[in-house]
């Protein structure tokens, strides 16, 4: 199947690699970076955490580690040059546009053309068809979404986060903007970051790391109080998904699905009485 055909024909991996430590630190970097926006010291563990995997793949306890950590660590550290806190002012639309998008096509350029790598792919084909079981969880999704995202919001205050939007266009922006970082957050997250830990880890472990990127990155966006309940599971079940059905389209639509809901409920959080199905 297109996409993880390199991970999935590799051998059996060992779950006590000493490439854990540079992965662990280059992940443990994105709470630095984005979660509690200090990049300086983000940057000092990133670079620990590439000299480390430099210094396993010399000692041939890893192969090409430094090279896939590299990777991540040029996306993570072209989304760091901005705020992602909620913004939907046209200036930083088109701004984080751009930089969300270099971060995704940055790694996959130098890994493609630079590494003659051909790991990171975007599958848009293939997982077809769907089971019963998928069908049903995203209807799934989008019940536990309902019955739970306008509880979290509203009595966290998180929603406060987002920007208010009561007219058309700022309405649509949001629109727009929710699913454009909801598919961003599956190409780099899972496309890239968890594919390439992938290759040296086993599936739990490459999971793990690439959860604590995602769960620094949506903290920033704006998932804090006690977002992090929603979003590990979330991140993790994303990773396992992707893992299982290797179907980018599917876990997309699952994110997707969950986003529309999120979308829904800011729009009625920040207009109350405009939404009418909700609970809360």
């Amino acid at each position: 199947m297109p996409g993880l055909d390199n991970v999935v024909s590799s051998p059996p991996l060992s779950s006590r690699s000493w490439g854990l430590v540079p992965a662990a630190l280059l992940s443990g970097s994105a709470v630095l970076l984005f979660s509690l926006r200090l990049p300086l010291l983000g940057y000092v563990v990133v670079a620990l955490a590439l000299a480390a995997a430099w210094l396993t793949d010399r000692n041939k306890h890893t192969e090409g580690l430094a090279k896939d950590l590299l990777l991540i660590a040029v996306g993570m550290i072209i989304v760091s040059t901005v705020s992602v806190e909620a913004d939907i002012s046209w200036g930083n639309f088109f701004l984080l546009g751009f930089v969300l998008a270099a971060a995704v096509a940055v790694p996959y350029a130098l890994s493609r053309f630079v590494f003659k790598d051909r790991l990171i792919r975007f599958p848009w084909r293939g997982g077809w068809p769907w089971n019963r079981v998928q069908w049903g969880y995203l209807f799934l999704v989008l019940f536990l979404g309902w019955l739970i995202l306008p509880f979290y919001f509203i009595t966290s205050g998180v929603y406060l986060n987002w920007p208010i939007v009561t007219t058309p266009d700022e309405i649509g922006r949001l629109f727009v903007g929710v699913n454009a970082v909801g598919t961003w957050d599956e190409l780099f997250f899972i496309l890239t970051v968890f594919v390439l830990f992938r290759r040296h880890f086993p599936v739990w472990q490459a999971n793990l790391l690439q959860m604590v990127i995602f769960v620094a990155f949506l903290w920033e966006l704006g998932y804090q109080s006690w977002g992090p309940l929603l979003t590990i599971p979330f991140a993790l079940l994303q990773g396992w998904i992707y893992s299982t059905t290797k179907s980018l389209v599917y876990v997309l639509s699952v994110h997707l699905l969950f986003d529309a809901v999120v979308f829904l409920v800011i729009v009625h959080a920040r207009n109350p009485g405009v939404i009418g199905f909700f609970l809360l």
